[in-house]
């Protein structure tokens, strides 16, 4: 089996591409909507052809865009509702401790990883709570309905040992940030029996990881692709690495 319908944001490159093109090739997903700022700049995402793909706008820092992309996949989904929410858009904005100060770096990292993934999940409840009702049972699976973030190692406070230190002190601020909002979302959600876990997908060659990253884009993906469509009762509220194993907050 797999989820009925896919969203993910911004999917015009790196990871969000990369899972995008995974998914297109399990035939079982009968709707995958993709989402990036623009997609009149995003020629890889529009050359990818496939009836069941759709490309929509989305500005996740405003509101606004976030309400209409709410209508426009209402309209594709429909009764069905949402099976998947997959959070991928994020930033990393260079902020180092001994830097400069500069209050709008640190709070625009957290702005787009955190809050706005925050309020986006929050629009999107209830197209997921329509797919949730779908099925019968009080048990969480990936092809009923699922909350999935796209989220670092960087984000675990335990394991911040400098060994990956320098510029990230904001990005890692905002990804402990999302963490905390999904792991209250799990708990507060666990009702509708909608599946929410965070993954880091490794250290990937994005535009984000750079050239010097272990994993080729492609790879990382597949796996992170593979198992999520794996995802059931032992994985919702977890934070994890890509093969399934629990991150420390």
């Amino acid at each position: 089996m797999a989820p009925k319908s896919i969203l993910i944001t911004g999917a015009n490159r790196g990871i969000g591409l990369g899972l995008l093109k995974h998914f297109l090739n399990v035939q079982g997903i009968q709707v995958i909507i993709a989402t990036c700022r623009d997609p009149s700049n995003a020629a890889e995402l529009t050359s990818l052809k496939d009836s069941r793909l759709h490309v929509l706008p989305l500005d996740i820092d405003c509101d606004e865009s976030i309400s209409k992309l709410y209508t426009e996949v209402e309209k594709i989904v429909g009764d069905d509702g949402l099976t998947v929410l997959l959070n991928n858009a994020g930033i990393l904005l260079p902020y180092d401790v001994e830097g400069e100060k500069n209050r709008r770096t640190m709070l625009k990292n957290i702005e787009t990883n955190a809050v706005s993934t925050g309020i986006l999940t929050q629009e999107f409840l209830p197209l997921l709570k329509k797919a949730a009702e779908k099925n019968a049972g009080d048990g969480f699976s990936i092809n009923r309905s699922a909350i999935i973030n796209i989220s670092s190692t960087a984000a675990s406070v335990e394991k911040i040992d400098g060994t990956f230190n320098g510029p990230l002190v904001a990005y890692r601020m905002s990804k402990s940030a999302l963490n905390s909002f999904m792991k209250s979302a799990s708990i507060d959600l666990a009702k509708y029996h909608i599946l929410i876990t965070s993954f880091c997908p490794g250290w990937v060659k994005t535009d984000m990881g750079g050239q010097n990253a272990l994993y080729e884009i492609s790879d990382a993906t597949k796996v992170l692709a593979d198992n999520i469509l794996t995802l059931g009762d032992a994985h919702h509220g977890a934070f994890l690495n890509s093969d399934l194993t629990v991150i420390p907050n």
